[in-house]
């Protein structure tokens, strides 16, 4: 059975643990509070950065602005062919700041689970996640790391490229994030008299509510195609507010 390191805790990165437990010897890292107990409850050693580095894989689950710092912490520590991970909701830059700082010696892999804590609840059977590569993985490398996520995990692992990944996920994660945002402000809403329209909004809403506000920042700010994405959709809403205000049909 290899090793895996998981550098950060945080609510993906426990989510992580708990299903890949089963197949993999896993050494955690996280200095956060509360990071022992969850450690301890799971069954997992918690050890130091340069530790978790030398697992066979590592995987980066931490903030998107801590993944080049992180990289450049663990990079002298990490062996040769050895596979590097990270989970951030967005790719370029992650792949760039990874490109950098870590040694040509491992292999680099951008993941994206399209999926939280919350839409896991009850399993991740049939849930998506985005395969990226980054450097050193040839298509075989690849295609078992696809291979094992579907297999094992029952996930729809797919392959893509770090750019198309922004661009899609500027408009899939840049919007429902920004009307949830919006949604959750007009609290409280209507639970009884609602329409199934009206229930969906409120369930993608609800789904993504738990996220942190530096995971929305980092959809809005850290995604290069999401500026466009929203300039475009406050464009189209004064368009359409201006249609009704004048009473005339778009």
């Amino acid at each position: 059975m290899q090793n895996m390191g998981v550098i950060g805790l945080g609510a993906f990165g426990r989510l992580l643990v708990q299903h890949m437990r089963p197949y993999f010897h896993i050494c955690a890292c996280d200095p956060a509070p509360g990071a022992q107990a969850f450690a301890d409850e799971a069954g997992i050693a918690l050890c130091s950065l340069s530790e978790c580095a030398r697992a066979d894989l590592v995987v980066l689950a931490v903030p998107v602005l801590q993944i080049g710092p992180v990289a450049e912490a663990i990079a002298p520590h990490l062996r040769p062919g050895t596979s590097v991970f990270d989970v951030a909701s967005v790719k370029l830059g992650p792949a760039r700041a990874m490109k950098a700082a870590l040694p040509d010696h491992v292999r680099i892999i951008g993941t994206h689970p399209l999926f939280g804590p919350q839409s896991a609840k009850t399993g991740l059977k049939g849930l998506k996640v985005s395969i990226c590569p980054v450097r050193g993985a040839g298509p075989k490398r690849v295609a078992q790391v696809i291979s094992f996520l579907r297999e094992r995990l029952q996930l729809d692992a797919f392959l893509s490229d770090a750019q198309s990944h922004d661009r899609d996920m500027a408009m899939v994660q840049g919007l429902t994030h920004l009307i949830a945002k919006v949604l959750d402000e007009m609290e409280p809403l209507p639970r009884r008299q609602t329409t199934l329209s009206f229930d969906y909004l409120v369930g993608a809403m609800q789904l993504v509510r738990g996220d942190s506000d530096e995971l929305f920042r980092a959809i809005e700010r850290e995604n290069p195609y999401s500026a466009d994405v929203r300039e475009t959709f406050f464009r189209l809403i004064d368009e359409l507010r201006a249609s009704l205000e004048n009473g005339v049909g778009k």
